[in-house]
């Protein structure tokens, strides 16, 4: 694994030299192509619900549960805190996307490329990328695969033979295979609205459900039997509400599907659904993330859902909705991925673009993400680690960094002040994070019987 994530980003690297080396009408024939490129005529409220479907997801979930880890002071500060830090980065994503006159950075790499280099600014960013992009993926699998199982219990009533969690994620993987083959953004738009839909409408559930059932007996201290375990418990919380905000790791794939023209920038209608977005996250997650941990305190589940049981008919529904909706966000944060995969393919190994080409490419990858999900089904853990690890950096400081290289406000003004703010304390969150969620997944290993 070592010396395999190095010679992809090599490939990765030398593809998109070549791609900026060849002739103007090859490139301009291949972007006609790649999933990012393909399409400009979105909507502003294409941009809502993409990300509307990127954002509130797995993470929503998985609030309540940080907030079992942080406790209510903590916790509050920190998802609110991270509400303000994450929209304030996003608009310096949106603005910076047309920074230079007459180009535009479809690509987050392409923006750090501009920032740090050509090469330096590839290594910087991708691997960042992916493995939010890919880990979402993942953590989807899990979801989608629990939310089926979820159902099927509720429905059955213990009247029905279990079925195992592993074939649950099958099924919801499988659904993957046919959709993946839709070629851009705009082509999934319904797809992503319904998701959007959703999770706005299980987010309500979840917290009128837990809101009914009150807080009987319930007690706030921090989850965790030891000191130790509640110190690792904090980390694993961190990560989980950082992975909770995760829309800048496609925000400017979604921007770059709208149309622009100097007179009319693509900035102002992404900004415009961006706020609506986020105006909509501030409800699934303020409400879901206190309700549930009001409800069940330290007792909560990783994901609130599995907590609730009554009426059984409406979080059996609830639970079909996030499977719906964890539909949508796999192909938002996949297409990204694909866009680089076929890059490589098409630029470096010299495959001709087609419907074949893309079959087995993402195939191939819903397949291996398919696998992982299978194998290592910890939601817990893997909200915290992926959250820290990987959605830290391009969500809270990286963006500041760009911004501070490429605007340069004066040294000790408020933006400077603002952003140097942020990357501190965004450079701490993933130097930490990551620590409880790796322990959370260690622990969960120890009793888990894999396939099982």
């Amino acid at each position: 694994m070592g010396s395999a994530a190095p010679d992809v980003m090599e490939e990765y690297a030398e593809a998109v030299k070549e791609k900026k080396q060849d002739e103007k009408l090859k490139n301009v024939n291949l972007d006609d192509w790649l999933p990012i490129t393909s399409s400009r005529n979105a909507k502003w409220y294409y941009s809502a619900f993409h990300n509307v479907t990127a954002m509130v997801g797995a993470g929503v979930l998985g609030l309540p549960f940080a907030m079992s880890q942080l406790g209510w002071g903590l916790g509050t500060v920190v998802i609110i805190m991270s509400f303000v830090v994450t929209l304030y980065t996003l608009w310096q994503m949106v603005e910076m996307h047309e920074m230079v006159p007459g180009k535009r950075f479809d690509r987050y790499h392409e923006l750090g490329q501009h920032a740090f280099g050509e090469r330096r600014g590839l290594w910087i960013i991708v691997p960042q990328q992916l493995i939010v992009e890919v880990g979402t993926d993942i953590v989807y699998m899990v979801t989608g695969g629990q939310s089926l199982k979820k159902v099927h219990d509720l429905l059955c009533n213990g009247a029905c033979t279990d079925i195992r969690l592993t074939y649950w994620i099958m099924v919801y993987g499988s659904i993957h295979f046919p959709l993946s083959l839709f070629p851009n953004f705009n082509s999934i738009s319904a797809v992503s609205a319904a998701a959007a839909v959703m999770s706005l409408t299980y987010s309500m559930i979840a917290f009128v459900t837990s809101t009914v059932k009150g807080a009987h007996s319930i007690d706030y201290a921090l989850r965790g039997t030891t000191t130790a375990g509640k110190v690792f418990g904090v980390l694993n919380g961190l990560g989980a509400v950082m992975f909770a905000y995760a829309g800048h790791n496609v925000v400017l794939e979604i921007q770059a599907t709208i149309p622009s023209t100097p007179e009319e920038p693509s900035k102002k209608p992404m900004w415009r659904g961006v706020v609506v977005a986020y105006a909509i996250v501030a409800l699934c997650y303020f409400s879901v993330a206190f309700s549930g941990y009001y409800a069940f305190g330290n007792a909560v589940e990783p994901n609130v859902l599995m907590s609730l049981e009554k009426p059984r008919w409406l979080i059996a529904a609830a639970n079909l909705m996030v499977f719906l909706h964890v539909v949508g966000s796999y192909q938002v944060y996949a297409m990204p991925v694909f866009d680089m995969i076929e890059t490589v393919l098409v630029k470096k190994h010299k495959f001709q673009p087609s419907f074949w080409l893309r079959l087995v490419a993402r195939s191939s990858y819903v397949a291996a993400t398919m696998f992982v999900g299978m194998t290592f089904p910890f939601f817990d853990g893997l909200l915290g680690f992926f959250g820290g690890f990987g959605f830290a950096p391009t969500t809270y400081f990286i963006p500041c960094i760009i911004w501070l290289m490429l605007r340069k406000p004066r040294k000790y003004s408020l933006s400077w002040i603002i952003n140097i703010i942020c990357i501190v304390v965004g450079v701490c969150l993933t130097v930490i994070a990551p620590i409880g969620g790796m322990r959370q997944i260690i622990l969960d290993a120890k009793t888990f019987k894999f396939y099982a």
